[in-house]
């Protein structure tokens, strides 16, 4: 059975119209050129539209905002009951700015160098040179609004490195910098819920985008609570609702983290960019059991002070306190002396598990290095130490029972962050017109692979310091005031919503969405997770095909839908990650080539570092939806290197 929904049919359009609209000239420049002469809409014209912000986290929480500040009416959609509870809030490590505070000659050129690089060359110069230079705004705006970050003695903002970088240009709040992030965005949110320029929707869950003659003009949503469609219309819709991390089953992502509304998105006929660019972070806790539902991150941040390391003997079972210090291998610091234990997530990703796979690992499944910081504790000693990670000292503790002040962490990859999304131009609009994607949604500035600290960066600088300026193109150009939720593209995109959620309700099946899901996250993980291979990849779009025709067959719902179900939240998600994960297993098929996170184990170099195809694979590969049954449609979009020619990337 195929799932239910649109169907493929002559009016589809597979073959996308991409308008990048980067400005030309020099780069330092072009954003504020941009901005100079895009279109203005006078304050008394942006009381006249109203736009839909979905998703409450960094991007959309500070989108609604400024977008409200600006003088528009702004509807923010939320499938929590509170925008505090957005998955941002569990960001550890920190926020990048080009600040040059620790006088290490860091810069904003410093910024856009790292973040192209990190990317390994497959992300828009302009766009990324935007993000670095905006970067410095975010941390005066989150001051301004008494975000606490962690200060020098003399009281001077704080910095640490990250990965990637051989400076210190990250911002953090100890181990709790994305809470302390979205309370400064939330509460610039909630004074303007006050104000009366926000109308917030909580226990609300977008399940499709509404067109009127093409453009995005509202969305349909349930109430989680009560079950109850609701039609909202609006002359622009921002959708800043994160990434698809959780397609694996088992992420650090929250348990409610989704892709449903991009999806969605996708199958009204925006494109979907990059699906196969999904970042494994390096220090996660590791998997303990069958039992599992999600994974839990250890900052980024921690391997500034402490070292990787396995035993140099295979099958080694000593406790790492009996291993003396000339029978560890210390191998991040060996393999890359330039950055040591702060090479790029991708990099240490791989090395983890090569170590393991070789018959390194330490821990009871054999798949866990040690994060050892017993020589920080000797240099700084327990106070400095504690500054800076007590309270990710206490939670690893907490979960595991082990005291990192005692013993070494036992860390281990897993699916952490997504850099493809759906595609935007530089106005952050996809080929939807009027439909925009904000944050970790879009796919537009960390390639394929994002350093540590920069999600955070990029959700605030959407949501502050971009958007605010180029909706006003759009609306420009769009007549104010749209509000007719009768329109014919309502009642289609009401119908489908109800034939969807009938259709998962009906199947009467034997198995619940979440063994699906578990099952799903397997396939992908196994051959589409940090290495890739052309056979395995294959074996899993077959695979996800199969599981996929069961899943519509032999699904079971129980409740009804009128009222709360979360069983029925999670099958439409699990079929959303059904789609997602089909179109992510063929992106990795068809990108022939090994670049950043995405891992083709036929191309490496003699060292085992991921080897690039400029020539053939030196774009974006952009997949439309092409109907049920019908396997999707690539399109490109060509990029091109001005400022920071395309290089082998290293890190030694």
């Amino acid at each position: 059975m195929s799932t239910p929904g649109i169907h493929a049919s002559s009016e589809r359009v597979t073959n996308l119209t991409l308008e990048s609209k980067e400005p030309t000239g020099d780069i330092a420049t072009s954003w504020q050129r941009y901005k100079q002469a895009s279109s203005k809409v006078s304050p008394a014209n942006k009381r006249k539209y109203t736009v839909i912000v979905v998703g409450s986290g960094l991007a959309g929480a500070s989108a609604a905002a400024s977008l409200s500040e600006l003088g528009y009416n702004v509807h923010c959609i939320s499938f929590h009951d509170s925008p505090r509870r957005a998955h941002s809030i569990a960001a550890q490590g920190g926020i990048n700015a080009a600040k040059n505070y620790q006088n290490d000659n860091d810069s904003v050129w410093g910024l856009f160098y790292d973040t192209v690089k990190g990317g390994d060359f497959r992300a828009r110069e302009s766009n990324v040179y935007r993000l670095a230079q905006v970067s410095t705004d975010i941390i005066d705006q989150c001051v301004a609004q008494g975000v606490p970050f962690a200060r020098e003695y003399g009281g001077y903002l704080a910095n640490r490195s990250f990965g990637g970088a051989l400076v210190s240009r990250t911002f953090y709040a100890q181990g709790q910098t994305g809470q302390q992030l979205l309370l400064g965005a939330y509460q610039a949110l909630s004074k303007e819920i006050g104000r009366g320029g926000v109308k917030m929707h909580t226990w609300s869950e977008v399940l499709e985008i509404v067109l009127v003659d093409g453009h995005a003009k509202g969305v349909v949503m349930r109430n989680l609570k009560t079950g109850e469609i609701t039609r909202l219309a609006a002359d622009a819709v921002c959708l800043a609702t994160g990434g698809y991390g959780n397609v694996f089953y088992l992420s650090t992502n929250a348990m409610k983290s989704n892709c449903t509304a991009s999806v969605r998105a996708y199958r009204r006929g925006a494109g979907f960019a990059n699906p196969c660019f999904t970042q494994i972070h390096p220090t996660c806790i590791p998997v303990s059991g069958d039992h599992q539902s999600k994974l839990t991150l250890m900052s980024e941040s921690l391997r500034n002070d402490g070292r990787v390391w396995v035993p140099k003997k295979k099958g080694e079972t000593r406790p790492a306190s009996q291993i003396p210090e000339d029978e560890r291998d210390y191998y991040l610091e060996r393999i890359y002396p330039s950055f040591g234990n702060l090479v790029p997530r991708d990099v240490a990703s791989r090395a983890a598990k090569k170590m393991c796979d070789a018959g390194y690992g330490v821990g009871p499944s054999g798949y866990g290095v040690y994060l050892d910081f017993g020589a920080a504790i000797d240099r700084l000693g327990n106070r400095a130490v504690g500054d800076r990670y007590k309270s990710l000292f206490d939670m690893y503790e907490r979960i595991t029972g082990d005291s990192p002040w005692q013993t070494p962490m036992r860390i281990y990859p897993a699916s952490h962050y997504t850099m493809g999304g759906l595609w935007v131009d530089y106005d952050l609009m996809t080929n939807i017109p009027g439909l925009f994607a904000l944050g970790e949604a879009n796919f537009s500035d960390h390639g394929a692979n994002r350093l540590g600290a920069s999600a955070l960066m990029q959700g605030l600088a959407d949501g502050y310091f971009v958007i605010p300026y180029t909706i006003g193109n759009y609306l420009k150009e769009a007549k104010a005031g749209f509000s007719d939720t009768n329109h014919e593209g309502f009642r289609e995109a009401e119908d489908l919503v109800n034939k969807k959620i009938d259709t998962l309700m009906g199947i009467g099946g034997s198995q619940t969405p979440d063994a699906f899901h578990k099952r799903l996250g397997k396939i992908i993980w196994d051959k589409c997770g940090m290495s890739r291979t052309e056979e395995g990849l294959k074996e899993a779009l077959g695979q996800v095909k199969e599981l996929r025709e069961e899943f519509w067959s032999d699904l079971r719902v129980v409740g009804g839908k009128d009222g709360l179900n979360q069983t029925l939240e999670t099958a439409g998600r699990v079929a959303d990650f059904m789609d997602l994960g089909e179109m992510m297993v063929l992106d990795a098929l068809t990108r022939d080539e090994s670049c950043g996170a995405h891992f083709r184990e036929e191309h490496q170099h003699p060292d085992g570092e991921a080897k690039r195809d400029d020539e053939n694979y030196c774009h974006g590969a952009i997949w439309a939806f092409d109907g049920d049954g019908n396997e999707p449609v690539r399109n490109t979009e060509s990029l091109t290197f001005n400022y920071v020619p395309p290089s082998t990337r290293s890190y030694k």
